[in-house]
């Protein structure tokens, strides 16, 4: 298969019009991961966790949603500043017992303070009145993971 290299740069209004630029209505998947390095102990733990140790964290953000008319669900941009700004600014480089909230720093107490947060976001901002979460993972190693859902999130909310 042979490659060409473009004559000219594809233009709005000449090469392709607006309305062809939202290509389907159909809800999609878009996902950012970040990592962070923190400390943290835990209690009521005869382990390895129970001495302050750190970890590289790596945290999935998976939200869902439509397209708007450019085609976009959610600029990864600001996938990127809200998980900053909520998550990572608060966490990196930390001691987790201390700017956490009251509760052991496990990963599965973790993952829904982070879903938490990022949810106050998108509900606060307003911009993307059609994305949503669909799950937050964290990573605590290479091979461990804790993840909570949307279901899981609201299902428990209704449960009370």
């Amino acid at each position: 298969m042979t490659y060409e290299i473009p004559k000219r740069i594809q233009q709005l209004g000449t090469d392709i019009e607006e309305r062809q630029l939202r290509y389907h209505n159909r809800r999609v998947l878009v996902s950012k991961e970040f990592t962070f390095d923190s400390a943290h102990h835990l209690h009521l733990y005869e382990g390895k966790c129970k001495s302050l140790h750190g970890h590289t964290y790596k945290l999935q953000t998976i939200l869902s949603g439509t397209t708007d008319r450019r085609g976009l669900t959610i600029d990864f941009a600001d996938m990127k500043r809200i998980a900053k700004e909520r998550v990572l600014d608060v966490l990196d480089h930390r001691y987790l017992n201390e700017v956490l909230p009251p509760m052991n720093t496990t990963a599965e107490n973790m993952v829904v303070w982070m879903y938490e947060q990022i949810h106050a976001a998108l509900v606060e901002e307003g911009h993307y009145p059609n994305v949503r979460i669909e799950e937050i993972r964290l990573w605590e190693t290479p091979t461990s993971y804790a993840a909570v859902t949307r279901t899981f999130m609201e299902a428990d909310d209704h449960a009370g």
